[in-house]
């Protein structure tokens, strides 16, 4: 009998897709739920409905995502639901079992406590989804559709149903309590482009000089690090010189300009963040055998 063995590649996706919905669902209980915090996105359409019919949180999320995952299914296609279900049906369970289990549970009474660790907490939970491949469904999709029909771009649509979001729930919250909602805002936003970043960024260095052939085999030999060599021309007095471009880690860049300094104490050298690398060294391994790294960055 043959058994299929899950790859550890498929498993780790849907692992941070089951933590996130797990905490996001936390988050809510301990901190955005026993403050009363605004919040936006379907959260914060339950909380303005249960404030004016009494339907649970947990009910009406569930009810909401399933309707958005049936409009996403109809107008996405069926790709789309599949990456969305889970989350669909997973967060609203795990709201409804942690409200059995902790009941009328509160950590802290301090309003700016909670809305920093529900900023962080929800934040983190958003990033780890998205980074397993999946969406948190519910109003993720209408401005997917919105995108797709009139080339809305997606934040746009976004914080506009955000913003009508925390006008329904303006009715019942003062003025204070909306700011402290746009900080919530603010820290999950700022949370989630971290989480979403997290290990991706790397060091682009460009060096000009003319001793750019030593610094290249320096840099080849010394630091096990890619390079690319441009052909440029200085702008004015139109000689022709090299330019090496690398891809660096963080904790590699020192090095590199060490290594360019003591060749070349006059260097140009300019130093940028960049957010994502791809290729072989950095997505992809090296290859196997070779003496040196690839020589493209």
């Amino acid at each position: 009998m043959n058994h299929r063995k899950i790859h550890p590649g498929r498993l780790l996706p849907l692992l941070l897709v089951l933590a996130g919905n797990a905490l996001y669902a936390l988050s809510a209980k301990l901190f955005l739920l026993p403050a009363n915090l605004i919040s936006c996105g379907t959260t914060g359409i339950a909380l303005a409905v249960n404030r004016l019919t009494g339907i649970p949180l947990p009910g009406f999320i569930l009810g909401f995502n399933l309707a958005m995952l049936a409009l996403g299914w109809w107008v996405l296609g069926k790709q789309f639901a599949l990456t969305t279900v889970f989350s669909s049906l997973f967060y609203p369970a795990a709201l409804e079992l942690l409200d059995r289990w902790l009941g009328d549970i509160r950590v802290t009474e301090d309003i700016w406590l909670n809305v920093i660790f529900a900023g962080l907490g929800l934040g983190l939970s958003l990033g780890m989804v998205m980074r397993g491949g999946a969406s948190t469904g519910g109003m993720d999709i209408p401005p997917l559709i919105l995108k797709k029909f009139f080339r809305i771009p997606v934040s746009v649509s976004l914080w506009a149903f955000d913003f009508c979001i925390l006008l329904a729930q303006m009715t019942y919250h003062t003025l204070e309590e909306l700011l402290y909602g746009v900080l919530l805002l603010i820290v999950i936003s700022a949370t989630l482009n971290k989480v979403l970043l997290l290990g991706a960024s790397k060091t682009e260095v460009k060096i000009v000089s003319p001793e750019a052939s030593r610094i290249r085999d320096a840099i080849l030999a010394r630091v096990d690090r890619g390079v690319t060599m441009l052909h440029g021309e200085g702008g004015y007095l139109r000689s022709s010189t090299e330019v090496i471009l690398s891809i660096v880690s963080n904790h590699e860049l020192p090095k590199i300009q060490r290594l360019a300094r003591d060749i070349d104490p006059e260097c140009f050298m300019i130093v940028s963040r960049v957010t994502e690398v791809w290729g072989r060294g950095f997505s992809l391994g090296k290859k196997a055998g070779a003496s040196h790294p690839s020589a493209d960055c």
